[in-house]
């Protein structure tokens, strides 16, 4: 008889290993608690020390760390849901499903392995037991501020998604196979990856090589026609017989390089505007030296309103469209104001906000990062009259850090995978710097002081500004998921500008919520023909759409006027009065 092949049945636990990792997971629960507790309460005392105000025992974690009971109870109901791990974990399915689920859920933990092996099914069980229990322990805290609660969920929040054991090689099953398999190799091509990112101090996210600027990014056809010390300013090629009388002027985020508007020829918002007959200039901001040591937000509101009176001159033309994303919204509503009070405002035909800000008021995560300490490290980090721009998009990567952070230390660092080509993310590793000055103005004067809808509380040029008496025909557009301008806080614009305006909430968060082609078909967005006082009412009554928000936006512009005029003389950059200076995208945009 043929003796048959049998795979090994795997040994059951012993009681011996039971018991070990029984310590073992105990402890790591202890340890996470005990540095907790201790961030907390040194946080808590630096609290107690800023803010005379808050009575001692008030500080985050008090209400927990303090009281027995409300401690006790917390072991008691971790110890209960760790023991519905282990009866998970040897082959029972009583206990908790609520967590199972959750776990079950959770992208990092996708892979099979995570579930299929007792031990690593326990690991990522315990930790989002762990991670439920501090974050939830945030929300019940009592004798804290909102703003308190918001910097503590925060930093809690961090905390755990950096202790994952996603991220750790030992805890990591694919990691384990994948040097198995590699004999390491995957660890030592990972530590070639550290290694550069700590030499040029950026995380990186996408091959290096894979893309150039002016080479399959930004390659819209266009010249630039102005240089200032400050920006340059691009003039589009048309591509139709007519164009729209009235021109396009984009100002993009200064914060970042204009190109997120003109990826490639698919994801082009630019081209697109182009192909749609539209006669479309964008302004490319320039990455901060110490020549912009001085520069302030009365530079880039008066930039704008140069570039408008630009374009006006070259077409010959009364007004202009405008638009603002992000930051240089929030600009744009400046100089929207100081047009107002100039009574000039009629040189803006009609203004539209991509994702911007003007009430500060509930600005979201970034409210983080405009703390006494923060905006100390920012002045001792800008000693050449510059901010350097690799620590803005390490802040931004900080908002989500799950996946801008913890997912590439894992991919990258410790399975050694090679880097994808990502467009939009080579887009946002090419930072640009930032001037000192007016970057910790910004954050102080409109993150932490919410001045801009103060009437008069900020001045241009020696003028008083009033957002408030903003009449100027309005287009804004939000991102449901956004968690750079959260839509409720780009709702808030609705409450000061006194003209018509239509809002509309796009699928999607801070990038893709805009760049959003209508060929692609993706997301969705809403509108809500009635007036209504809160975001909430205008959800409630919204009407959803598929696809992309563009041609909404493109019917709302030819509203305002559709008069044509032929794609000619100095409709085409270079022959009018401006001669072109160079091909698009210009030189600023690659400057370091």
């Amino acid at each position: 008889m043929a003796e048959q092949d049998t795979a090994p049945t795997p040994a059951l636990p012993t009681l011996e290993d039971m018991q070990h990792w029984t310590y073992v997971m105990g402890r790591a629960q202890q340890l996470m608690m005990e540095h907790v507790a201790k961030q907390t309460s040194e946080a808590g005392s630096k609290l107690a020390a800023a803010e005379p105000k808050v009575p001692l025992g008030t500080w985050p974690g008090a209400a927990l760390f303090a009281d027995p009971s409300k401690l006790a109870q917390a072991q008691v109901d971790m110890w209960t849901q760790g023991l519905s791990i282990w009866q998970r974990a040897l082959g029972g399915q009583v206990g908790a499903p609520e967590l199972a689920e959750k776990a079950d859920k959770d992208k990092r933990f996708n892979a099979p392995q995570w579930r299929d092996n007792p031990l690593f099914d326990m690991v990522r069980q315990s930790y989002l037991l762990i991670a439920d229990r501090l974050l939830g322990s945030v929300e019940v805290l009592e004798g804290i501020t909102g703003k308190q609660r918001e910097q503590l969920r925060f930093t809690t929040q961090a905390f755990v998604d950096a202790m994952s054991p996603s991220n750790f090689a030992l805890t990591n099953p694919l990691v384990l196979e994948r040097t198995i398999e590699t004999r390491g190799e995957n660890l030592l091509k990972g530590l070639e990856h550290m290694l550069r990112d700590i030499e040029k101090g950026q995380l990186t996210h996408t091959d290096p090589n894979a893309f150039e600027v002016g080479r399959n990014i930004a390659t819209t056809p266009g010249k630039v026609v102005k240089q200032t010390p400050l920006y340059q300013l691009i003039q589009y090629s048309p591509t139709t017989k007519e164009v729209l009388e009235t021109p396009l002027i984009i100002f993009p985020p200064w914060i970042n390089r204009f190109y997120i508007l003109d990826l490639n020829e698919k994801k082009s918002f630019i081209r697109w505007a182009v192909a749609q007959g539209l006669t479309v200039f964008v302004v490319s901001w320039k990455s901060a030296d110490e020549t912009l040591a001085e520069t302030t937000m009365d530079d880039y509101v008066l930039a704008q309103i140069e570039a408008i009176d630009t374009v006006r001159d070259l077409l010959g033309v009364e007004h202009a469209h405008a638009i603002g994303y992000c930051v240089a919204g929030t600009t744009l509503a400046a100089t929207l104001a100081l047009l107002e009070a100039r009574a000039e405002a009629d040189k803006v035909a009609s203004a539209t906000f991509f994702t911007a800000q003007v009430d500060f008021s509930e600005a979201g995560d970034l409210n983080m990062f405009v703390s006494d300490d923060q905006m100390q490290m920012i002045q001792q980090l800008s000693g050449k009259g510059y901010m350097d721009g690799r620590y803005m998009a390490a802040t931004f990567n900080m908002l989500r850090g799950r996946d801008l952070i913890w997912n590439y230390v894992t991919n990258n660092y410790l399975m050694g995978e090679d880097y994808p080509p990502f467009d939009l993310l080579h887009w946002n590793g090419d930072t640009t710097n930032l001037p000192a000055k007016w970057h910790q103005s910004y954050l102080r004067d409109l993150y932490r002081d919410n001045k801009l809808v103060q009437p008069g509380g900020i001045s241009v040029g020696g003028t008083p500004i009033h957002i408030g008496r903003v009449k100027t025909p309005t287009y804004v557009q939000a991102g449901r998921e956004d968690h750079i301008a959260p839509a409720h806080s780009v709702w808030k614009i609705t409450r000061h500008f006194q003209g018509p305006l239509r809002f509309v909430l796009a699928g999607s968060g801070h990038i893709a919520g805009v760049v959003n082609p209508p060929e692609a078909q993706k997301y969705q967005y809403w509108v809500n023909e009635e007036k209504v006082d809160t975001l909430e009412q205008f959800i409630e009554g919204a009407k959803e759409t598929k696809g992309s928000w563009w041609p909404d936006w493109l019917a709302w512009i030819q509203a305002r006027s559709d008069e044509t005029v032929f794609a000619m003389g100095p409709r085409k950059p270079g022959e009018g009065k401006l001669l072109a200076l160079g091909d698009a995208p210009g030189s600023y945009v690659r400057g370091r």
